[in-house]
């Protein structure tokens, strides 16, 4: 690990990353960037207990092939998340984790530091409002296909200089804090409610049941459905389902995934539900909204 005053790494000096992970790429040692910290992992075939650090970088993470459960845990509770080629993780900032997971395949990651300093620049340009981190990760665990390009291309452009790196930190905490700035959810002032959203948002991608949600945020299914609906307007199941379709248009219009593959990622059992679901909420089929 190297030493930088913009980068907070510190934090892993203390975790042995050799028995966990196979690091193939750093940008600081092989495009010499210092404005951007870009590495690619090959990941160990399963995990038991690795607890990662919190740090004050902004730190990306996303998975480029591979497959796994990985259950994640944080302030005395845990979630499973369903790992495939795609995800991508914002870890909060300060936040230390603890994760284990068994891969069915093997996992690969490239994974994007941007400095605290270029955070809190770009927050005050924005009108200087502390970034709402919660916010940012879990409406990214939903997909972005723009961030996953760019992330997904950084490894590639080592022959470029360091106002490459420095261009990219930028657009992405522009990109990052602007969307996290977003108001997607009416009544957020009812925690049961912001922390629903934010796990149909973060995942999306999972078979969710009404029971799981309302059982992570202590409530009744009953009271959770009541609470959700008085403050969005909408039921947990169809504001759910609106995420999942508005995801697949996306993915629809800035990618050239299958049908199957965008089924897939976005929660869906196959492209005949999701066909379906698309036709009931945006009027025509995947296959036409494509070629629209």
């Amino acid at each position: 690990m190297f030493d930088s005053p913009d980068f907070d790494v510190a934090p892993y000096a203390g975790v042995d990353m050799a028995m966990y992970v196979r690091r193939d790429y750093c940008s600081w040692d092989d495009a010499r960037w210092r404005s951007l910290l870009v590495q690619c992992f090959v990941h160990a075939p399963a995990v038991e207990h690795l607890v990662l650090p919190g740090t004050r970088d902004l730190h990306l993470v996303l998975c480029t092939a591979g497959q796994a459960v990985m259950r994640i845990g944080s302030g005395g509770s845990s979630v499973k998340r369903r790992w495939t080629a795609g995800r991508l993780e914002l870890m909060v900032p300060g936040r230390s984790t603890v994760r284990s997971y068994a891969a069915t395949s093997p996992l690969s990651t490239v994974q994007v530091h941007l400095p605290r300093a270029v955070i809190e620049r770009t927050a005050a340009q924005l009108g200087g409002r502390e970034p709402d981190f919660e916010a940012v990760s879990a409406g990214l665990g939903t997909g972005d296909p723009l961030v996953e390009h760019l992330v997904r291309s950084l490894p590639a452009q080592r022959e470029a200089g360091d106002l490459y790196a420095e261009s990219a930190a930028a657009f992405l905490a522009i990109h990052l804090l602007s969307r996290g700035a977003e108001p997607r959810v009416p009544g957020r002032e009812h925690a049961a409610v912001r922390k629903g959203a934010a796990i149909m948002r973060e995942r999306l991608a999972e078979p969710l049941t009404l029971a799981d949600i309302a059982s992570e945020v202590h409530l009744s299914v009953y009271h959770f459905v009541r609470v959700f609906r008085n403050a969005t307007g909408e039921t947990p199941h169809r504001f759910l389902t609106r995420l999942r379709i508005e995801r697949a248009q996306r993915l629809l219009s800035e990618t050239t995934l299958t049908v199957e593959q965008i089924a897939q990622r976005c929660g869906f059992s196959g492209p005949g539900p999701l066909s379906a679901a698309f036709l009931r909420h945006v009027g025509v089929r995947p296959s036409v909204y494509r070629k629209i």
